[in-house]
C-alpha cells in the first residue's frame, strides 16, 4: 500500500537499485521557519480532513451513508495515483489512511474509489450513454450435454465446526465452519469441490433490517452471518452429480483483512489447506471425521476443485499456488504436507488485487456483467495474466454473465433469500434507472435465474477440470455453444489456453501498422487504450498498483472508411501447425452492432492468405458497466492449407474493417484445435516481497534491504516496480529470479536526525512475466520515525480588538518539524456576557471556514466553526485571524472562546480556553 508520504526519500531508477546501488532514504531538512496564515488556501477538499493525535496522522474520509462491507477495496487516490488502502471504522462511514509522508499539497484532486467506481461524488450526468433499452444479445446454440440437469445420487448434507485457528498477522482466531453436502451411498472415493465465499458482513441483530457489523466473533445479541450457507443449491447440484461439496465459513478473516497487506489472501489461502488436510485425515482415518463426513462418500484428494466467490477467489487461487509452491513459513497459517491436487478452480467475480494468476492450474472465471461490489471485473487477469507465463497447456476460460450482479451468487447475500439484511450490490437512482442492470431491465437477471446460471458453470468447470469431459468444454473455451439448463441468461466465453498456439499478442516486441499500439494502464490518454473520459470501463484494463503498467498492451483500431488493413507482426514468425482454426479476442464498443474484419495471414515467405470474415456486436452497457470485454471470433484455416501457406512460420495477421466506419480493440490471436490438453505444472521459482520496520536513529546513516524471498526450482522472470514515494510514478525492470538468488536487490539507506517527521514506506511491486509465480506482489521497508512530538501551544496574538479589526490567535510548536502539524481548533460558547454573533464577522471568512451564512444571525458557536489548523514543515506557527466587521449599531462588548479540541471536537482538558473581546467603535 502506498501511504501518503512526507519524508522526502530519494530514489534512484530501479536499474540501479536492482544492481545494488542504495536508494537514501533521508529526513526532509526543516524549512525556513515562519507563520501562515490560517486564511491560506486550504488545499483538501469538502469532506475530508486531516487528523490524529499523539503524532498518528490521519486523512479522513467520512461517507454521507453507510459503504457496505463488500469485497472491493476502498481506496484513497489522487487522481490515478493510489495513495494507500484505508481502514474502515465501525460506524461504516468513517475510513482513515495513516498520513505518514504526503504534504497537504500533494493531496489535491482526492478520490475514494473501489473497483473503479467513485464512492465520493455523484455519477456525472454529463457521461450519462447507453440504449434506453439494451439490446439483448443472441441466444447461442446448445450443447449436446448440459452439466446443469441434476444427477442421480442421492444426497447427505450437515455441518462440521471444529477448534478455531490462529493464522499469522490474525489476533483473533478463524472459525473452522463448514457446510457439508455429498453423494450418500456412491462407491469409491468422490471428486472434492470447496467452497470459499467472499468478504461481507459478519454478523447481525436478529429482527433488525439493516444493523450489521463486521466484528468477530459477534456481539452479545447478535449472530454470524452464515455465508457458507450460501452455496447449497451449488452443492446440491454438484453432489447429485457424484462430487463430495464442502462450503467454509471465513467470518473471522473478513472480520480482521482490512490489516492485511494482501487483503487476506494469505490467510484465505491457509484456511483452504487447513480444510483440505482434515479432509486428507478424514479420507486416511473415518472414523475420526464428524457424523456428516462419515455419512457421506469418501472424498478422493487427488482430484480437488476449489471454488471460490469474490475475495475468495482470489483466496483459492492462492491456495492453489501455496500447493504447488510453497509460501514463506512464517506468513503461512498451514505447516503440512500436500495431500491433495488441485486440479482446477472457479473464481466467482473475484477480486484480484494481486494480478497474479496460477498459470498452470486450469480454471474459469465467472464475470457479473452488472457487478456493483468488483465492478471494474478485475478477475478478467486470472485469463489475460496467464498468457506466457508457463507452460499454456492450462486452461484458463471468462465467463461473461450478462445481467448479474456480485451477491446473488450466494444466496445469504440475496435480499428475501438470505437468513440476514442483504442488498442489490447494483445500486442506481430510481429516478434514472440503469437501461441495462437496473432491476426489471430486459437484460437483468432475477435471483434466482443468476444464481441457477452459476450453478450450471460451476458444474461445467467441475465436469471439465475434474471427471476429463471433454464435452463440456465448448461451454467454457469461446465455441459459443450454451448450456440450457441456464436460460433465460445470455452468457458468452472466451479463453485462453488449452490447445491453443502460436499467439500473436501485443507485447513482446511486436510491429504494428495500420493501427495503434496501445497501453492497458497509462495515465496519458494518447497512450492509453481507452481514454479516462470514456463511459464504461474494460475489464482487461483494470488497475493494479502503478499508473503505468509495461507489458500490458493492446491493439486499438478506429477507421472511418472499410479497407485499410492493420497489420500485426510479432518479433518472429509463429507456428499454427496443427490448429484448426484461428481464435481471436476482440472488443467493441459496448451497445454497437454489425462490426465486420476481413482476416488474413502472411507466412514468412510473404505468401498471403484471407482466411475469411467475422463480426462482432458489442455488448450492453452502460457507463456503470465494464462492458469493454473481448468475444472469441474463429476463422477457419482451411483456406491457408489450401493456399500452400506455410503455418509453421506465420509472419504476420492482418484485420482489414469491412464495416462504413468504428472502432476495435484486439487482445491477442491463437491458433485453436478442440480438445482438452494433458495439464503438469512447471517446476517455477516464486518470489514473495515482505516488509521490514525499522527506526530511523538519531544520527548516522544505515543501509537495510528490502526483503524479497526467491524459492522453487529453476529460473524465470519478473517485472519489478520501484515506486517514488513522492510522486508514486513508477521505474520498472525486468529481472531473472532464482532460488536463493539476491536478483531483486533494493538497498535503502537511512539517515537518522532529531526532527519530529512522518513515517516512510518505501514498496516495491512485483509481476511474473515468464516461467515465475508471485506470492505477496508487494512490500517494502518502513522507516519509522523516533523523534517526539513537539509541544503544540495557541495562544493570542490579538485579543482585544474594536470591531472592523481581526481577533488574531497562534498555534505555535516548540521547534521546527519534517512534518505537517494538524490541530483543530473550535469556537465554544462564550460563558458570561454577550457573544459575537454570525453578522459580526466577514461574510466571505464565515463562509469559507464553516460553510455557513450569517442569516439568520446566531452565535458564532453555532455556525459549526470547528477548525483544522495546519503548522507546514519547516514553520513553527499558523495564525489563525478572525475579521470583525464595523457597523453602525451601538452594541455591548462582545467575545468569543476559542480551544484546542481531540478528533472528536472535545476541547481538550489539559489545555486553555481562550478568549477573544470584540468593542464597539467609539
Amino acid at each position: 500500500m502506498i501511504r501518503a508520504r512526507r519524508i522526502c526519500v530519494t530514489a534512484v531508477a530501479v536499474l540501479a537499485a536492482l544492481a545494488g546501488s542504495p536508494v537514501l532514504a533521508q529526513a526532509e531538512q526543516p524549512h525556513k521557519s515562519g507563520t501562515l496564515s490560517a486564511t491560506d488556501d486550504n488545499p483538501l477538499p469538502p469532506g475530508w480532513r486531516i487528523d490524529g493525535e499523539s503524532g498518528a496522522r490521519e486523512l479522513v474520509w467520512r461517507a454521507p451513508k453507510t459503504v457496505p462491507m463488500g469485497d472491493a477495496r476502498v481506496e484513497f487516490r489522487t487522481g490515478d495515483r493510489l495513495l494507500g488502502v484505508p481502514k474502515p471504522a465501525r460506524d461504516g462511514r468513517t475510513f482513515r489512511l495513516a498520513l505518514d509522508e504526503a504534504r497537504p499539497a500533494q493531496l489535491s484532486d482526492l478520490q475514494v474509489t473501489a473497483a473503479g467506481r467513485r464512492l465520493d461524488a455523484a455519477d456525472d450526468d454529463t457521461h450519462k450513454s447507453g440504449p434506453r433499452g439494451a439490446r439483448v444479445p443472441a441466444q447461442a446454440p446448445a450443447n449436446g450435454v448440459d452439466p446443469g440437469r441434476p444427477g442421480s445420487y442421492r444426497t447427505v448434507t450437515g455441518e462440521y465446526d471444529l477448534d478455531p485457528v490462529r493464522l499469522p498477522g490474525f489476533a483473533t482466531p478463524v472459525e473452522m465452519r463448514a457446510q457439508v453436502v455429498a453423494p450418500k451411498g456412491a462407491t469409491g472415493s468422490r471428486p472434492l469441490a470447496l467452497f470459499l465465499h467472499g468478504r461481507h458482513s459478519t454478523c447481525y441483530k436478529p429482527g433488525t433490517e439493516d444493523d450489521i457489523t463486521g466484528d468477530w466473533p459477534c456481539a452479545d445479541g447478535y449472530k454470524p452471518i452464515p455465508s457458507d450457507k450460501g452455496y447449497l443449491a451449488d452443492q446440491q447440484l454438484l453432489a447429485s452429480q457424484g462430487y463430495v461439496t464442502v462450503s467454509i465459513s471465513a467470518n473471522g478473516i473478513n472480520a480482521q483483512d482490512w490489516q492485511a497487506e494482501d487483503a487476506g489472501a494469505q490467510a484465505r489461502s491457509s484456511l483452504v489447506r487447513q480444510h483440505l488436510a482434515r479432509w486428507a485425515d478424514w479420507s486416511a482415518h473415518r472414523s475420526t471425521a464428524p457424523a456428516v463426513v462419515r455419512e457421506a462418500a469418501k472424498a478422493d484428494l487427488s482430484r480437488v476443485l476449489l471454488v471460490g466467490h469474490s475475495r475468495g477467489g482470489e483466496g483459492v487461487n492462492r491456495a492453489a499456488m501455496d500447493s504447488l509452491y510453497p509460501p514463506p513459513a512464517a506468513e503461512d497459517g498451514y505447516k503440512g504436507p500436500v495431500r491433495w491436487k488441485v486440479r482446477g478452480t472457479v473464481l466467482v467475480g473475484p477480486t484480484i488485487f494481486g494480478q497474479n494468476p496460477v498459470a498452470d492450474v486450469p480454471n474459469v472465471t465467472l464475470l457479473p456483467g452488472c457487478d456493483g461490489d468488483v465492478s471494474d471485473l478485475q478477475g478478467e487477469d486470472f485469463v489475460d495474466g496467464t498468457r506466457g507465463v508457463s507452460r499454456g497447456t492450462a486452461l484458463h476460460s471468462a465467463v461473461y454473465i450478462v445481467g448479474a450482479n456480485h451477491n446473488y451468487f450466494n444466496s445469504e447475500w440475496t435480499p428475501g433469500v438470505a437468513e440476514a439484511p442483504a442488498s442489490d450490490d447494483f445500486w442506481t437512482d430510481p429516478e434514472q434507472p440503469d437501461p441495462v442492470c437496473s432491476p426489471g431491465a430486459a437484460t437483468r437477471l432475477t435471483a434466482a435465474q443468476q444464481h441457477k446460471a452459476g450453478s450450471t458453470y460451476i458444474a461445467a468447470a467441475a465436469r471439465l477440470f475434474l471427471a476429463g469431459d471433454d464435452r463440456v468444454r465448448p461451454l467454457l473455451d469461446g465455441s459459443g455453444k450454451r448450456a440450457a439448463s441456464a436460460d433465460p441468461a445470455r452468457v458468452l466465453t472466451h479463453a485462453v489456453g488449452g490447445r491453443r498456439s502460436g499467439g500473436f499478442l501485443p507485447d513482446g516486441g511486436a510491429k504494428v501498422t495500420g493501427a495503434r499500439l496501445c497501453s492497458a494502464i497509462d495515465p496519458d490518454p494518447a497512450v492509453a487504450c481507452l481514454d479516462p473520459e470514456t463511459p464504461g470501463s474494460s475489464p482487461h484494463f483494470a488497475f493494479w498498483e502503478t499508473e503505468q503498467e509495461t507489458g500490458r498492451s493492446a491493439v486499438d483500431l478506429k477507421w472511418s472508411a472499410p479497407g485499410t488493413a492493420a497489420r500485426i507482426t510479432p518479433a518472429k514468425p509463429l507456428s499454427l501447425r496443427g490448429s484448426q482454426k484461428l481464435a481471436l479476442r476482440v472488443f467493441v464498443p459496448p451497445n454497437t452492432t454489425g462490426t465486420k474484419f476481413d482476416v488474413s495471414v502472411t507466412d514468412a515467405s510473404d505468401r498471403r492468405v484471407t482466411l475469411g470474415s467475422v463480426q462482432v456486436d458489442g455488448l450492453p452497457g452502460t457507463e456503470s458497466t465494464a462492458s469493454y470485454w473481448a468475444q472469441e471470433l474463429r476463422v477457419p484455416l482451411t483456406a491457408a492449407t489450401r493456399a500452400g501457406l506455410d503455418l509453421r512460420h506465420v509472419k504476420s495477421l492482418e484485420l482489414t474493417p469491412r464495416s462504413p466506419s468504428g472502432r476495435a480493440w484486439l487482445m491477442d490471436a491463437w491458433g485453436w484445435a478442440p480438445g482438452t490438453a494433458a495439464v503438469k505444472a512447471a517446476a517455477l521459482p516464486r518470489v514473495d516481497v515482505g516488509r521490514t520496520i525499522v527506526k530511523e536513529g538519531d544520527s548516522g546513516t544505515r543501509t537495510y534491504r528490502i526483503p524479497v524471498k526467491i524459492s522453487g526450482h529453476g529460473s524465470g522472470q519478473v517485472r519489478v516496480y520501484l515506486l517514488d514515494p513522492d510522486s508514486g510514478r513508477a521505474e520498472n525492470r525486468l529481472v531473472t529470479v532464482r532460488p536463493g538468488s539476491d536478483a531483486i536487490d533494493v538497498p535503502v539507506q537511512v539517515k537518522g536526525d532529531t526532527v519530529y517527521g512522518d513515517d516512510v514506506e518505501h514498496d516495491i511491486a512485483v509481476k511474473a512475466v515468464h516461467n515465475a509465480v508471485v506470492g505477496k506482489h508487494r512490500g517494502g521497508l518502513t522507516v519509522e520515525n523516533d523523534d517526539p512530538e513537539p509541544v503544540i501551544t495557541l495562544s493570542p496574538v490579538a485579543d482585544r480588538v474594536t470591531e472592523g479589526e481581526t481577533l488574531t490567535w497562534r498555534l505555535s510548536v516548540d521547534a521546527p518539524t519534517a512534518a505537517d502539524i494538524w490541530t483543530p481548533v473550535r469556537v465554544l460558547p462564550v460563558t458570561e456576557g454577550a457573544e459575537l454573533s454570525t453578522k459580526d464577522v466577514d461574510p466571505q471568512w464565515l463562509q469559507d471556514w464553516s460553510g455557513d451564512v450569517p442569516d439568520p444571525e446566531r452565535p458564532l458557536s453555532d455556525a459549526n466553526l470547528w477548525v483544522w489548523l495546519n503548522i507546514p514543515p519547516g514553520s513553527t506557527s499558523v495564525d489563525f485571524v478572525v475579521p470583525t466587521v464595523r457597523d453602525q449599531v451601538a452594541e455591548p462588548t462582545e467575545s468569543m472562546r476559542l480551544a484546542q479540541t481531540d478528533r472528536n471536537a472535545e476541547p481538550l482538558p489539559d489545555k486553555p480556553v481562550l478568549t477573544g473581546t470584540v468593542l464597539d467603535t467609539p
